[in-house]
């Protein structure tokens, strides 16, 4: 395993390639990211209301959630929606529905707190689908609002994320992965305010 930024540790090949459906590809590129575009809440509103759409009330949740979702944060131009469902493992009860509407299934992380990925069908988004009472659905909604209303939290993270997205990544994970530390010292501060 590789290290990057403090503590953080990359992930292998071998480990992601067990958490994708299908092919595992590779990055090798850096990272691109842009100002934030006053777009992005309107892409996320469309895509939520076809998620509705196409889930009923399967769907309890669906936030604009990452850094297209704070204004004035630069972002990877995609847009990040949480999804709660009641059983995130139940695939059956909402992946099929999700698949004829286009979404594609693309990651599968049952350790961490069942957690599955789509990709939309001709927006580029990532859908996090998490469990009715996960707690990390507490913890992305925390850090989101946070970033909204502290300037300096959101303009050093941002600084990370620049100087970081300048590197050659292997796979656009090791990039997430680098940003634990930084969203880790954010966390710790937000959590000291409750």
């Amino acid at each position: 395993m590789m290290l990057s930024e403090k503590n953080s540790i990359l992930r292998s090949d071998e480990e992601l390639q067990k958490l994708t459906v299908g092919e595992l590809k590779l990055h090798n590129a850096p990272i691109i990211i842009v100002e934030y575009d006053p777009n992005w809440p309107n892409l996320f509103e469309r895509e939520a209301n076809r998620i509705r759409s196409v889930l009923g009330s399967k769907a309890l949740q669906i936030e604009h959630v990452g850094s297209t979702s704070v204004p004035g944060l630069c972002a990877k131009p995609i847009i990040d929606i949480l999804l709660v469902v009641k059983n995130s493992a139940d695939e059956p009860s909402y992946v099929p529905a999700l698949e004829e509407a286009g979404y594609s299934l693309q990651i599968r992380e049952p350790e961490w707190f069942e957690h599955r990925l789509f990709k939309g069908p001709d927006t580029d988004i990532n859908i996090h689908v998490f469990s009715e009472g996960a707690s990390e659905v507490d913890r992305i909604l925390r850090f989101r609002d946070w970033l909204r209303s502290n300037e300096s939290d959101r303009n050093k993270y941002a600084q990370v994320k620049r100087r970081l997205a300048k590197n050659k990544w292997r796979h656009v994970q090791h990039y997430a992965d680098a940003k634990t530390s930084i969203v880790q010292e954010i966390m710790e501060r937000a959590n000291s305010i409750r």
